[in-house]
């Protein structure tokens, strides 16, 4: 049984208290030998929580579960989900507790949630555990996001249990200390739609509304106001996930927030060689969620929340399909907005035009045909811009047909009255030097696992600042080598 901690945390429990049957009360199952991994003291601080506290054996208590911070209700969330396309009715957090809710030092609401903590009543036949490595993967890969500006659930700590998990081997346990705007998802929703009481759907809706869309609530239908608000976050998400060439890899309809995050960070990784058709996950046979469908992918997950919503938008059910179905149309315009004036920043262009789509579209055409590093040409085009294109056309075996796409996007270039060095930094602000590399990341936790943190250190050190480029730190910015062969990823349960 968990015992009462110190004051670290002044928590408290909407979620448990204002929606019932959508969570079970729970305790996180006791962590013989807790030890704190990682800790991350920067968002420790804009919880306006001390650093130095959560290291002391009170505050790694807390971290795994072992102590119940004072005023929290710790509850198991219940959700369906649509899994690479079948629904299973019944999901949960199987081996994760949200802790309680927190209002951080900007006055916004934020979950603590522990991921690993042990079995709940969602955990079917799982052992309700995690190892080290996925969990110190989620730290890493969700940092990287956050510094890239793409909201994120973050990661406050990582710790070991003292305990080893069985996979395909023994590995050392640890528990993830997450922070998220919430962890409601669309499978939040079909969890409640599927127990047939609207009034549940209704409360879930309106929690919602006022925690993550306030703006919606004015509306004159805000049931509609909400959804077309999450389709606008969503587009804007992965808009972003595409512009860095990251792939979610499970992209589940209880893997999707409501709040407009990226969540649950499992078989996820970012692109080397531009190829549309990039599987990372291990379990995607099929390729459903390759780099390219991740936009269809959220409009299909988008459509499975509005019919959930369908009661609460019209008393007709065909007026109130027509409504969801015009928002949900919307969604890849929205996306290709948000896509386009992304890749213009990218490029340097300013004030896009229609005909840049297809300046876009050839590069892309030559990255792909030529295998070339995605994150490495676009930080490269900087040189090009400074008078210096050796950087970038080294990386084309057949460099003639970059020169032609190259004299077309300097054409387009000298129409804008921007000086080069100006338009080079711009174009440096939001072209990253550093991404978690997959061989990289891969080093760096098998380190990790064995005992030696530094590498891993040393990643989130290049991570957290991904857009300035530092001496020394050369090898985070090389592509994998090509002996490496391909890469597949692991869910970690």
């Amino acid at each position: 049984m968990s015992v009462a901690a110190p004051p670290l945390f002044a928590l408290q429990n909407s979620y448990a208290r204002e929606l019932e049957g959508l969570c079970v009360p729970w305790r996180a199952s006791p962590a013989p030998a807790p030890r704190l991994l990682a800790l991350n003291e920067a968002l420790a601080g804009e919880l306006g929580v001390d650093p130095h506290a959560l290291r002391a054996p009170g505050g790694v208590a807390v971290l795994v579960g072992n102590a119940t911070p004072a005023g929290a209700s710790p509850v198991a969330q219940a959700y369906a989900g649509h899994q690479f396309g079948r629904l299973a009715p019944r999901l949960g957090d199987g081996r994760a507790l949200l802790v309680g809710e927190l209002l951080d030092v900007r006055g916004r609401r934020r979950d603590l949630h522990l991921k690993g903590s042990g079995r709940t009543p969602f955990a079917r036949s799982g052992d309700g555990k995690a190892a080290v490595g996925p969990m110190l993967r989620e730290y890493v890969i969700s940092e990287a996001m956050h510094a890239l500006g793409i909201p994120s659930t973050r990661a406050l700590a990582v710790a070991a249990t003292g305990e080893d998990v069985m996979r395909e081997t023994l590995l050392p346990g640890a528990v993830l200390a997450r922070v998220a705007a919430s962890h409601i998802r669309v499978g939040t929703f079909q969890y409640a739609a599927a127990g047939g009481d609207p009034g549940l759907v209704r409360r879930l809706a309106d929690h919602a509304i006022a925690r993550h869309h306030p703006q919606a609530g004015d509306a004159d239908n805000p049931y509609l106001a909400f959804f077309a608000s999450v389709v606008d976050a969503q587009a804007s998400l992965i808009a972003r996930w595409m512009l860095v060439g990251f792939i979610h890899g499970v992209m589940n309809t209880d893997n999707m927030a409501i709040s407009g995050e990226t969540i649950d960070y499992g078989p996820c990784a970012f692109m080397d060689a531009f190829d549309p058709a990039t599987v990372f996950s291990s379990i995607d046979h099929d390729g459903r969620y390759a780099y390219a469908n991740q936009p269809a992918v959220a409009q299909w997950n988008l459509a499975r929340l509005a019919e959930t919503l369908l009661p609460l938008l019209h008393a007709r059910p065909e007026t109130a399909l027509a409504q969801a179905t015009e928002v949900l149309d919307s969604f890849p315009d929205r996306y290709h907005a948000q896509w386009v004036r992304g890749m213009h920043a990218k490029l340097g262009l300013a004030d896009g035009a229609g005909a840049d789509d297809a300046l876009i579209d050839d590069l892309l055409g030559l990255l792909g045909g030529q295998a070339v590093d995605f994150t490495t040409c676009f930080r490269a085009l900087a040189s090009s811009v400074r008078g210096d294109a050796t950087p970038v056309r080294s990386l084309f075996a057949e460099p003639a047909a970059f020169d032609a796409w190259s004299q077309r996007w300097q054409d387009r270039l000298s129409l804008q009255a921007a000086e080069a060095e100006t338009v080079a930094a711009a174009m440096d602000r939001v072209n990253p030097v550093y991404i978690p590399r997959n061989h990289e990341v891969e080093r760096a936790l098998a380190a990790a696992v064995a005992g030696d943190l530094e590498p891993f250190q040393r990643l989130l050190d290049a991570l957290t600042q991904p857009f300035d480029e530092r001496p020394g730190l050369d090898r985070y910015a090389a592509p994998a080598p090509p002996n490496l062969g391909a890469y597949r990823t692991f869910c970690g349960t």
